[in-house]
């Protein structure tokens, strides 16, 4: 615990971590408080690329939680990082209307149409999937054009359930073209050092948590910095036994960290 009253700079998932569709967990605002007032700061990490950082203030304000595009590092942000250096001719956006508006506010050449002069096909969490955008994918993969995604999660809470995510729509289109792509959100660890370059704190006072071994966790000991393990989302026990990624500190939720740290 000594180590956790150390860290200065918090990395937070969302999802499954700080709330659950509307459901704001129980702990979050008094942890986020607490980071303020060791003078501390707070990243919301988030793979969900269907959202831009706009929807994201929107939606933590009708949680009762105030924030500004400063406290937000999206899988969305470290793609653009990543498209932006390849300089690519014209790239398929395959996700939503937010996730294709980000990359093209970006200066980024992005289409979703068919074209002869793609290079590229990126795609994103996409709640609004179409049959047709999964044709156009399958087309532009077969002609072997460079493919990019967003993030590898399997599945994305919600109050009732899981619904696919980028990762499990990415293994439908392995299973009809044998590509796969290059994933750049969590658990690569590009997100975790925007944030430390984004606000001076050093790896020995980041701390990330989050509910998903194999993508936040992964992250944050790729990163080289500490990490809690919430069982408030997707991840398990049972997970933490089977899973080569071993979490540094596990708690049921935010609620029961922060009364450790108070």
């Amino acid at each position: 615990m000594n180590v956790l009253k150390n860290k200065k700079l918090f990395l937070l998932d969302m999802d499954g971590t700080i709330y659950l569709d509307n459901e704001l967990f129980e702990g979050t605002k008094e942890l986020l408080e607490y980071v303020k007032n060791i003078g501390g700061r707070y990243i919301f990490l988030t793979n969900n690329s269907s959202k831009s950082v706009d929807k994201y203030i929107e939606k933590l304000a009708s949680l009762g939680i105030e924030s500004t595009a400063e406290d937000f590092l999206t899988s969305t942000n470290a793609t653009v990082l990543y498209l932006a250096k390849k300089q690519y001719h014209k790239i398929y956006a395959l996700g939503t209307v937010s996730f294709k508006e980000q990359l093209r506010q970006a200066g980024l050449p992005i289409t979703d149409e068919l074209e002869n002069d793609i290079d590229c096909l990126c795609m994103g969490f996409d709640t609004e999937l179409s049959f047709q955008k999964l044709e156009d994918a399958c087309i532009l993969l077969n002609k072997g054009v460079d493919y990019i995604a967003t993030n590898p999660d399997w599945v994305c809470p919600t109050w009732y359930g899981y619904v696919p995510d980028c990762g499990s729509i990415s293994q439908m289109l392995f299973n009809a073209t044998k590509r796969k792509p290059i994933f750049i959100g969590k658990p690569e660890p590009t997100m975790a050092y925007l944030a430390m370059e984004k606000t001076g704190f050093n790896q020995e006072e980041t701390v990330l948590m989050g509910d998903r071994l194999y993508t936040d966790i992964c992250c944050g000991v790729n990163a080289g910095i500490s990490t809690i393990f919430v069982l408030s989302g997707e991840g398990t026990m049972e997970d933490v036994e089977t899973s080569d990624v071993k979490p540094e500190f596990i708690y049921r939720n935010i609620a029961e960290l922060y009364r450790k740290l108070c």
